[in-house]
């Protein structure tokens, strides 16, 4: 299923998509790679207050390259999201509701995706370039200090992602696999 959805996210949206549904998103979106993760997550076990409201977010796992002249960023790529799995489950703990990367994600958070009622979805990998065209505004807010993994506010117009995980637990990847298995057997 194909669907436009607007940031924030809340639970009506999120417990209406479906693994293997194809969204464009636009509104607001964070960015965070490993090292601002790491940050956030002594924060918050130090009782600080993270650089933006978690709530009914979604963070990008991104580390853009430079724009160049006249482009607002530079490729906007996603990033392995394994890397954060260490940190996730307490992000989600704090409301965050979505999440985009590329790759697999731990059992941890999958269990932690179902319990705190998020999504996790992913941007194609190799594609920074053409993503990068929907972002229409990138400021950074927070970690300056880690360049191209600092914390970014992104503005994004039908930024297309793909649900993998969603409310429910539900894997795409998996599921895919399952489907392959039945369609071979089918096929001999």
């Amino acid at each position: 299923m194909e669907r436009h959805i607007n940031t924030p996210l809340n639970y009506e949206i999120i417990e209406d998509l479906k693994a293997g549904d194809y969204v464009y998103l636009s509104g607001i979106v964070y960015t965070a790679r490993d090292a601002a993760h790491k940050r956030m997550y002594e924060a918050l076990l130090k009782n600080k207050e993270l650089p933006f409201e978690v709530s009914n977010s979604v963070i990008y796992y991104l580390g853009p390259t430079p724009a160049k002249d006249g482009q607002v960023i530079g490729s906007a790529g996603p990033t392995t999201s394994s890397r954060m799995d260490k940190y996730t489950p307490l992000l989600l703990e704090q409301g965050l509701k979505g999440m985009i990367g590329k790759g697999k994600r731990s059992k941890e958070v999958i269990e932690s995706i179902k319990k705190n009622k998020a999504v996790y979805m992913a941007a194609v990998g190799g594609a920074g370039a053409l993503l990068s065209k929907c972002i229409k505004s990138s400021e950074i807010i927070a970690y300056d200090d880690l360049g191209t993994e600092a914390v970014r506010k992104l503005e994004v117009k039908n930024f297309p992602v793909i649900v993998v995980v969603d409310s429910k637990g539900n894997n795409l990847y998996d599921t895919v696999v399952e489907q392959y298995k039945i369609d071979l057997k089918i096929q001999k």
